[in-house]
C-alpha cells in the first residue's frame, strides 16, 4: 500500500510540473498572440495612412513574433492548433496579404508565411473586407482604375475560396467568411458600376454643354 501511495505521489508531482510548465507556455502564447494582433492592426492602419515604409517595418516585427510563437509552441500542438492562436494567426495573414496587395507583390501562400492552412484561409477571407474598404478610399479619391483593380482581387479571392467545398470541421469558419465575401463582392461591384455610370453621365453632360457653345 505504501508503495502505491509513493508511486501516486510521484505521478502527481510529475503532473504538477508538466501543468505548471504548460501554464507558463500558455500565458506566453497569450501575450505573443496579443502582440501579433496589435501589430497586425498597426500594419493595416499604416497602409491606410499611406505610410508603406512603416507598414513594412511593423510587418517585420510581426513576422518575428509569429516565429517566436511558433518556436514556443513546437512541443505544444494542442495550444498551437487552438482558437487562441488561430485567431491571432488569421489576423497576421490578413495584414501580411494586404501588404502584399498594396506593395504589388504576389500573394504569399500559407507555407511561405509559416502558418497552418485553416488560419491562412480565414485571414484570406477577411482580406476581402480590407480590400473593399481600400476600394472605397480609391473611389473617394477618384482613382477608379485602382478601385477596379482591388475589386478584381476581391472577386478572385471569393471565387477561389468558394471552390473549397468541405465540411465545417475541416475548415472551421471559412464557409461563413466565403458568404460574407460574396456579399462584399456584390456590393462593391454594384457601387463601382453606379459610380462609373454617374461619372460617364457627368462627362457626357459637360461635353454636350461645350458643344452647345
Amino acid at each position: 500500500m505504501e508503495g502505491g501511495v509513493s508511486t501516486l505521489d510521484s505521478i502527481i508531482e510529475a503532473a504538477d510540473r508538466y501543468l505548471a510548465d504548460r501554464d507558463k507556455v500558455r500565458e506566453s502564447a497569450i501575450r505573443l498572440s496579443r502582440d501579433v494582433v496589435r501589430l497586425s492592426k498597426m500594419v493595416i492602419n499604416s497602409i491606410y495612412s499611406g505610410d508603406l515604409d512603416a507598414a513594412l517595418k511593423k510587418a517585420l516585427d510581426m513576422d518575428s513574433i509569429v516565429s517566436e510563437l511558433r518556436g514556443l509552441l513546437e512541443g505544444y500542438p494542442d495550444i498551437y492548433y487552438s482558437g487562441l492562436v488561430y485567431n491571432a494567426l488569421s489576423e497576421y495573414v490578413e495584414a501580411s496579404l494586404f501588404l502584399d496587395v498594396v506593395s504589388g507583390r504576389g500573394l504569399r501562400g500559407f507555407e511561405e508565411l509559416g502558418v497552418p492552412l485553416v488560419p491562412y484561409l480565414q485571414g484570406l477571407g477577411d482580406l476581402v473586407g480590407e480590400l473593399r474598404r481600400l476600394a472605397l478610399e480609391k473611389v473617394r479619391g477618384e482613382d477608379f482604375e485602382g478601385a477596379w483593380r482591388l475589386y478584381r482581387f476581391m472577386e478572385t479571392i471569393y471565387l477561389g475560396l468558394s471552390k473549397l467545398n468541405y465540411v465545417e470541421a475541416l475548415i472551421p469558419g471559412v464557409r461563413h467568411k466565403v458568404d460574407v465575401a460574396r456579399r462584399l463582392v456584390d456590393e462593391t461591384l454594384a457601387l463601382l458600376v453606379d459610380v462609373e455610370s454617374r461619372r460617364r453621365l457627368q462627362e457626357f453632360l459637360r461635353a454636350s454643354r461645350t458643344l452647345e457653345f
